[in-house]
């Protein structure tokens, strides 16, 4: 890995995009390199003490960990997509720490084994989706989770709502304008965009399938 900024990651991992919505957010060249999370490499454990992507090397130094890569990425490059006021920061540190449950939720929903499950996992993900949407209420007008400026929550959900325009939402959405206008407008966000390789949509689609799993055969059932 070259000097400058290395961004190790996996083609599907939320958490990388993450850091590379951060990344073009500020403007910034790096390199990418993919790692096979299934055969890790012996350089990428010694790299990353977890074993998870991403991993941010910068001039020598690396970083583990989304959360802190993105508040260092933002802490030491221009422009700042956190909150100048320390209590605005920490709650938007909250709310993408609320991100992560999400995340965890959509894990849980496919690998959910029966339909069973799966209707569990979507009534779970809908009730925090609700919560999104209170909370965005409070906030006032968007597009942005900060009103006009895109933050690091933004950051952070931009690779949550990506799932689904491979996962049917199914009724997810319904009835939640705020959420469905953020999620639309990250979609079309340069950042959010190009924080994936080409061609994700096809691996994502063909992870989910081959899992073996209630949605893996609900996406069969769709695509026959």
């Amino acid at each position: 890995m070259t000097a400058g900024l290395t961004l190790v990651s996996h083609a599907l991992c939320p958490y990388v995009q993450r850091a590379a919505i951060v990344l073009k957010e500020k403007g910034l060249a790096f390199d990418r390199i993919d790692v096979d999370l299934a055969e890790k490499p012996d350089w990428f454990l010694r790299l990353s003490p977890l074993g998870r992507t991403p991993v941010l090397r910068v001039d020598g130094e690396v970083l583990f960990e989304s959360a802190v890569i993105c508040e260092y990425l933002d802490e030491t490059r221009p422009p700042r997509l956190h909150a100048a006021d320390a209590l605005t920061r920490a709650r938007e540190r909250a709310w993408m720490e609320f991100s992560s449950a999400v995340l965890s939720g959509i894990a849980v929903l496919y690998s959910a084994a029966d339909d069973a499950a799966l209707a569990r996992a979507q009534a779970a993900l809908r009730a925090r989706f609700e919560q999104l949407e209170a909370a965005l209420g409070d906030l006032g007008d968007g597009p942005w989770f900060a009103g006009t400026r895109f933050g690091l929550v933004d950051a952070a959900f931009g690779p949550v709502f990506r799932y689904f325009d491979v996962i049917p939402p199914e009724a997810l959405f319904d009835g939640l304008a705020r959420v469905q206008a953020w999620r639309t407008a990250l979609a079309g966000r340069p950042s959010v965009r190009e924080a994936v390789l080409a061609g994700y949509a096809e691996r994502l689609r063909a992870f989910l399938l081959a899992r073996g799993t209630a949605l893996s055969r609900r996406l069969a059932t769709m695509a026959a």
